[in-house]
């Protein structure tokens, strides 16, 4: 790990082909922000996505990296980091991605509790295919597919995550952009699955959950008495229909991670005689 790398050294040099506006770019500063101030660089990062918005990430970003099929980031991260516990592994997706097709996959990830970090772009809506509900839109919430809206409630992916048995469970906003790095850092620096769901407005197609909505209405649990190590007060939030939340909700510092429970400490792979010495260039050649 380096200690003067830069948050600008995950940059890659490909544009974001993103709506102006989107919410994604904000999310995207965040977490390079993030593993910058935790001293990571580029050649120990490991960053694995999904489809939809969020999904070329990875290519957005200046690191190793995998874009993998819908839903399935996850387990491919797991995967990363269980073969070389050295790397820092973070997965990032959408609500579509990670709550309807690829949430069988979010609660067990949870449960086992590698050490790496999911971060989600929630923006209520799936914005990659022209505006369609998701998983975490609201009941009413009109689209050309749902025009009387879902008719149903939206998901609550923290609190899907407590009950899982997430030992880190944070909310941040993309256009809060310090606070955002620093809810992402400290999910980097938990021992453990580092969840972070970020309200990240879609400006195209969602003229409901936007920028001036979240900043009118979240609450930073950081101003006020909330415990984040109390799991019942952490429930009491969460469960709060009434109020949208940013911060770290609830945190297990005593957890073990899936690899101290298992022993899992040393790399499962080794580079193979004659590859190149800066693996890096490889990847750089191949794409």
């Amino acid at each position: 790990m380096s200690s003067d790398v830069r948050f600008t050294d995950f940059k890659s040099d490909k544009q974001p082909t993103w709506c102006p506006g989107c919410g994604d770019f904000g999310t995207m500063n965040g977490m390079m922000k993030a593993l910058a101030n935790t001293g990571n660089d580029p050649d120990n990062t490991f960053v694995v996505a999904g489809i939809g918005c969020s999904g070329k990430i990875g290519t957005y970003m200046h690191s190793y990296s995998l874009h993998g099929v819908h839903g399935r980031a996850l387990p491919v991260g797991a995967g990363v980091k269980i073969a070389n516990p050295d790397l820092e592994v973070m997965v990032a997706g959408g609500d579509g991605d990670g709550y309807s097709i690829g949430v069988g996959h979010f609660i067990h990830n949870v449960r086992r509790n590698v050490d790496m970090t999911y971060v989600v772009m929630d923006n209520r809506i799936y914005g990659l295919t022209k505006g369609q509900a998701s998983p975490t839109s609201r009941a009413d919430f009109e689209t050309s597919t749902t025009p009387e809206g879902p008719q149903q409630s939206p998901v609550n992916p923290l609190a899907l995550a407590l009950a899982a048995g997430g030992t880190f469970i944070a909310q941040s906003f993309s256009s809060d952009a310090m606070r955002h790095a620093e809810i992402v850092q400290e999910a980097i620096e938990h021992d453990g699955f580092g969840f972070v769901n970020v309200f990240s407005p879609c400006v195209t197609f969602n003229d409901v959950d936007t920028y001036d909505y979240f900043r009118d209405n979240l609450v930073d649990v950081a101003d006020t008495d909330h415990e984040p190590t109390d799991r019942d007060a952490a429930k009491q939030k969460i469960l709060d229909s009434s109020r949208e939340y940013q911060g770290v909700l609830y945190r297990d510092p005593a957890a073990k991670t899936y690899e101290e429970s298992k022993g899992l400490d040393e790399p499962m792979t080794e580079i193979p005689d004659g590859a190149p010495e800066d693996a890096m260039d490889l990847v750089r050649e191949f794409y």
